[in-house]
């Protein structure tokens, strides 16, 4: 009888297209999915796909107007924004018209996407194709296999398979390439704080004491990574393990299932330990060789299998049903019932399987992503991109980059770029993972400065490498701790940011043009990025001069801004800023609202008390929201959104909407204006009250979920 896959390892898709959205003549198909979008098959066979595919799931988007004209090399497609021409020999579309010039379809100005792994780069990675042109025009080609109903890859026909984005408008295209490939998911909310992480052979009581470390100095953690030695690494010398018919990774015990009772002899009181610590645990996982024979799993996956267990490996096969649910079963589900959350999945053997076209770090990613899901919360990996459509499944693992200037002057484009594949989730090894200065304090710094603006900040190194704790680098000690504590507080305002990515199709990091698309200097300036809707991200990548100051050219959308660290304010252009080793420049719009948890310890879920800085006088707004951090009610919108409001001379903090049961029963409220507002007034359900202030400050306490509180500004 044929294995299927368990059901919670089939995704739900809908391929299908609309019918009333497509023609089709002789070998051609075109669908209409939106008027920004197109999707044009060149067939043969005219054996056309309806499945969805690994990368492109939905293609029915609801119904268009839109018209044919057939001319002597193209048929010409028109909606309501763009005019595309399919040449019909050549298999492709040659040109769109749109806003009223034609442009080339040939990806020239396409503005790039992602790409793979930046393992051993030095500050360059030949990025791939993204959704988004400068002209308004991107050409994506999907060749990937065909996504069965049963959960399956399949080989798919022999075609060519384009779609085409046609909008000058960048947030658009990224709106609908999620819409045909799918949301991101939201992420548990611990992931937004600091990571710790090191390739390194801790024993349970070094790991435990570390831990207890940055607890004692209040350096707040929330995810706690052991890398590979949690498991058996030296195979030869401890079982004798000798015939190697793999690569040398098998050698070097890369792949492993077995805890390592020498270093942790008991790995449950290990991982409940750190649950008491409020920290959630990963661990290293590289898949490729298999279950070998001194595994404690060996003789159980043989059964699963249905082999017998004479010593030969269980070889690793993501294109076999059958090893996919016993690997799952039997590998991963036990650990995680003893306290693992999650795995980094540590593909680095390649892109080939039995399957032609299923990379296996695809499958890896796919397939742990809905096992990680099963047991009714939110799913998270750690792994290398691996394709169009990889934004499903959170969050990116960059690779183990280079301890130089130039890898940590290319991280924050890279890291905002991907935005256009959707992949705005990106974990970099910050501080770097090998080669290099490792000793350089300076680097270090700014390299954890730039973390703080990152979807995830996670510290890495290797063993061979000073390691990242902040008192290894004394002479930016007491700057990298503030940059730790400011990241952990700054989790309200990140997670709001990773719900309007999933909710809203917004960004984490945005390039400017995504905010500024009319504006030539958005496209023009490189190294820097709006870090959720409010603020300006100007990461420092360069040397400091000999008195310690570093100077870097920004450039700034007409308003005011304000820097949150030096409250410098400027206004628009081009300025030379300069900053000493304390911070690197960070600009807050003119009425933008900042959350902050006030917090303590590991602490990361929903706070009692919140801070929350309001910059320059003018109109403005922001939503919090907050739901339980872990389960998938958010696709319901079981969530509780906090609405705060500035308009003119009147600061609202409005009833909260949705949930408002997730939240403490009652709230302090810290808002801190960054302008005077002595003589200001403070009501709550329209009566005045007594609050504390100092200063700009106003700590207004015990503010119930249903409270509508007004701060009456006297300016």
């Amino acid at each position: 009888m044929e294995t299927r896959l368990d059901a919670h390892l089939v995704a739900k898709t809908s391929g299908k297209g609309n019918p009333k959205q497509e023609y089709i003549t002789g070998k051609i198909r075109v669908t209409v999915i939106a008027p920004e979008l197109i999707r044009v098959e060149f067939d043969e066979k005219s054996s056309f796909t309806d499945s969805a595919t690994q990368s492109v799931w939905y293609r029915d988007l609801g119904e268009c107007e839109y018209s044919l004209k057939f001319l002597d090399k193209h048929i010409a497609v028109k909606t309501e924004a763009a005019e595309y021409y399919v040449n019909r020999k050549k298999k492709r579309i040659d040109f769109v018209d749109i806003a009223g010039k034609r442009v080339k379809a040939d990806n020239k100005d396409n503005l790039k996407g992602t790409y793979r792994t930046l393992d051993m780069t030095r500050g360059y990675a030949p990025l791939g194709l993204g959704v988004i042109g400068r002209n308004g025009v991107a050409v994506i080609e999907d060749n990937s296999l065909i996504l069965a109903e049963d959960g399956e890859c399949k080989a798919r026909p022999e075609e060519t398979d384009l779609y085409c984005f046609a909008t000058p408008n960048p947030q658009r295209a990224l709106e609908l390439f999620y819409k045909i490939t799918g949301a991101p998911p939201m992420v548990p909310r611990y992931a937004l704080g600091n990571w710790w992480s090191r390739y390194r052979a801790y024993t349970q009581k070094e790991y435990l004491e570390l831990m207890d470390k940055f607890i004692e100095r209040e350096i707040p953690f929330t995810v706690a990574t052991i890398d590979m030695d949690w498991h058996w690494v030296d195979v030869a010398k401890r079982f004798g393990y000798t015939t190697f018919k793999d690569s040398y990774v098998c050698q070097r015990g890369w792949t492993g299932y077995s805890w390592n009772t020498e270093l942790f002899p008991d790995y449950k009181a290990f991982l409940k330990e750190l649950k008491e610590k409020n920290l959630h645990v990963t661990v290293n996982l590289h898949p490729a060789s298999g279950v070998r024979s001194f595994e404690n799993q060996y003789e159980e996956m043989c059964k699963e299998m249905g082999v017998e267990p004479n010593g030969e490996p269980v070889r690793f096969d993501c294109t076999d049903p059958r090893f996919l649910n016993a690997y799952f079963k039997v590998l991963h589900k036990p650990y995680e019932r003893d306290g693992v959350d999650f795995w980094w999945i540590d593909w680095q053997q390649g892109k080939w399987s039995k399957l032609p076209g299923l990379d296996p770090l695809w499958a890896c990613n796919h397939y742990h992503t809905l096992d990680n899901a099963k047991n009714g919360k939110r799913p998270l990996i750690l792994s290398r991109y691996a394709g169009l459509g990889s934004h499903r499944y959170p969050l990116g693992f960059s690779g183990d980059a280079c301890i130089v200037w130039k890898s940590l002057d290319f991280q924050p484009y890279f890291t905002y770029n991907a935005s256009n594949v959707g992949y705005t989730h990106w974990s970099h090894d910050i501080g770097g993972h090998h080669m290099g200065n490792a000793e350089n304090d300076e680097l270090y710094l700014r390299w954890v400065q730039f973390g703080v603006f990152t979807p995830i900040m996670r510290l890495h190194s290797n063993n061979m490498v000073m390691s990242k704790e902040p008192w290894n680098h004394k002479t930016v000690e007491e700057e990298a701790v503030q940059a730790l504590r400011f990241r952990h507080n700054f989790i309200p305002y990140v997670y709001t940011a990773y719900y309007n990515n999933y909710k809203h199709s917004v960004p984490i990091c945005k390039p400017l043009y995504y905010d500024y698309p009319q504006l030539e200097e958005a496209y023009k300036v490189k190294n820097q990025y709006m870090f959720g809707d409010n603020l300006m991200v100007c990461p420092i990548t360069s040397k400091w001069n000999k008195e310690g100051i570093s100077t870097r050219e920004i450039w700034l959308p007409e308003g005011i801004w304000t820097d949150i660290f030096t409250g410098e304010v400027l206004g628009g252009g081009y300025h030379k800023v300069t900053r000493d080793k304390k911070s690197i420049p960070v600009y807050a719009k003119q009425g933008a609202i900042i959350p902050f948890a006030d917090v303590e310890g590991n602490f990361s879920g929903n706070p009692s008390s919140l801070v929350l800085n309001v910059y320059n006088a003018g109109d403005g707004e922001y939503t919090l929201y907050e739901d339980d951090g872990e389960s998938t009610d958010y696709t319901l919108d079981k969530g509780a959104f906090t609405k705060f409001e500035l308009k003119g001379d009147l600061f609202t903090i409005n009833p909260v909407e949705g949930s408002a049961e997730l939240l403490p029963s009652e709230r302090t409220y810290t808002v801190c204006f960054e302008y005077d507002i002595e003589g200001s007034e403070v009501l709550i359900n329209g009566e005045k009250v007594e609050v504390q202030k100092a200063l700009n400050t106003i700590i207004i306490e015990g503010v119930k979920a249903t409270d509508k509180v007004e701060i009456k500004i006297n300016l």
